[in-house]
């Protein structure tokens, strides 16, 4: 059985590739997986999945030994990067010493995780609460909420995610939330600020700001205040579309929450620990919530771990009331310890700002030159290292290259032509995203936006079809 084989990518010729016993140790690797492993949001037996022999910074070896620029970040949460020898060395050291202890004891790796994170947050954010991972950290934030309020409603906007667990799922605005949606989980959704796709008819970034909140302050009102515990945003929506909402409307959102007592949760999961270029997305507008979501980044996801950072005001509603919830890996000294190591490099290393330095000098300038020469690209958008580019069949129409909740053969073609040129995409729906590490080497990063260019070929000849009828 094949091993997805990437037909025409570079094969590797330098001793950072596989071993012909690493090549060996992935075939069978496929063929267990393929025989016992279940595979998430997949019909089974329609997958062919990648085998993965070796990785190092922003590179990766398929299971033939084909090389690709991960320009994905995998699920965009290798921020620093495969292998990082900082973090690597900190889990190795960390293992020797403390491998696991109940949440309930102390140990120093979570909390000098904690003083760090706490110590980066903007505003009052001064505790931590650790989760597992995203979904988990979303599921526990609205708890406190819902607690701290009294209240049970959650508003959250469509066209977001928030994560596959049974509420984070209902959370959620795209399409994956159907199958679990059984209306009972007190969410209520909203339109959001996406001025490229407005629901408001909006012509300018000023109108789509104005009549968003608009749309928001009505469905707080017409939902009832008095009975919505928390307004959750992705600062930058990642999975849906990296749409970077438009200026003032984070500030109008969380203004709107405090007038009504409703706890704001900022989820950066994904745009936070300086994908966007600032160590949190909000930081770009000023903002500061009552409660904000991480996970990803935190420590690159080499080992798991995510979390809820906590405002004063709501810490003091559980000082003398126990929170009625945890887990048994709530701040794994493996996990913390990735965690201040990955922090520690970024810091040491200037990531952040290198983040911010690859979107303005070469990300953007790419893609808006692409976007001048490809007719299928309707919109590029993004900051530091995380951008979409949004395809279409027509520029006039918006007409996505692939439908909302799904793919299309155009789309891809599109894939399969990154893959087949040396690049491991990250792709949603009728988009792809540009979040490659935020230390990439500029070069590299070069050498995958050329591949991308080239695969755009592949979207333009839609268009072109599209124009004929």
């Amino acid at each position: 059985m094949t091993t997805q084989a990437v037909s025409g990518a570079k094969k590797s010729s330098t001793s950072t590739g596989p071993t012909e016993d690493e090549l060996a140790a992935g075939r069978r690797a496929h063929d267990l997986d393929r025989a016992h492993v279940f595979h998430s949001w997949s019909a089974q037996d329609q997958l062919n999945p990648m085998t993965i022999t070796k990785a190092a910074g922003s590179e990766i070896w398929d299971g033939d030994g084909n090389r690709l620029i991960d320009l994905s970040s995998q699920l965009v949460n290798t921020n620093i990067g495969h292998q990082h020898p900082s973090v690597v060395g900190a889990i190795q050291e960390q293992a020797g010493k403390l491998c696991t202890i109940a949440p309930s004891h102390v140990n120093d790796a979570r909390s000098e995780a904690a003083r760090l994170i706490t110590e980066l947050a903007p505003g009052d954010l001064n505790h931590v609460f650790f989760t597992n991972g995203g979904a988990d950290a979303v599921e526990h934030a609205i708890r406190m909420a819902r607690l701290h309020t009294g209240r049970r409603k959650v508003l959250a906007a469509y066209r977001s995610y928030h994560g596959g667990t049974d509420l984070a799922v209902n959370v959620t605005g795209d399409p994956r939330r159907f199958a679990s949606d059984d209306g009972g989980a007190g969410v209520v959704h909203f339109m959001p600020a996406y001025p490229y796709r407005s629901y408001f008819g909006s012509a300018t970034e000023a109108e789509e700001t104005e009549r968003a909140l608009r749309h928001l302050e009505d469905m707080i009102m017409l939902e009832g205040a008095a009975n919505i515990a928390a307004l959750i945003l992705e600062s930058i929506p990642g999975t849906a579309g990296i749409y970077l909402p438009p200026p003032g409307y984070l500030q109008g959102a969380r203004e709107l929450a405090r007038k009504y007592g409703i706890i704001y949760i900022a989820d950066e999961v994904m745009a936070g620990f300086g994908r966007s270029g600032e160590w949190f997305a909000v930081n770009h507008w000023g903002v500061e919530p009552d409660l904000m979501t991480f996970a990803k980044g935190v420590n690159s996801g080499y080992v798991p771990l995510g979390g809820v950072l906590i405002s004063d005001a709501v810490f003091d509603t559980f000082r003398n009331r126990a929170y009625p919830g945890g887990l048994t890996y709530s701040g794994h000294p493996l996990a913390c310890a990735a965690a201040v190591a990955t922090i520690t490099a970024m810091r040491d290393e200037g990531m952040v700002e290198n983040a911010a330095r690859l979107g303005e000098d070469i990300i953007g300038p790419a893609l808006r030159d692409m976007a001048g020469r490809h007719p299928s690209i309707g919109e590029v958008r993004g900051t530091g290292c995380f951008w979409a580019i949004e395809l279409v069949k027509n520029r006039g129409t918006r007409e996505p290259l692939a439908p909302y909740g799904g793919s299309s053969p155009e789309m891809n073609a599109v894939v399969a032509a990154l893959k087949a040129g040396g690049v491991l995409p990250f792709a949603n729906f009728n988009r792809i995203h540009v979040v490659p590490a935020l230390n990439i080497p500029d070069e590299l990063l070069r050498e995958a936006l050329a591949i991308l260019d080239k695969a755009l070929e592949v979207a333009d000849k839609a268009v072109q079809e599209t124009a004929r009828g």
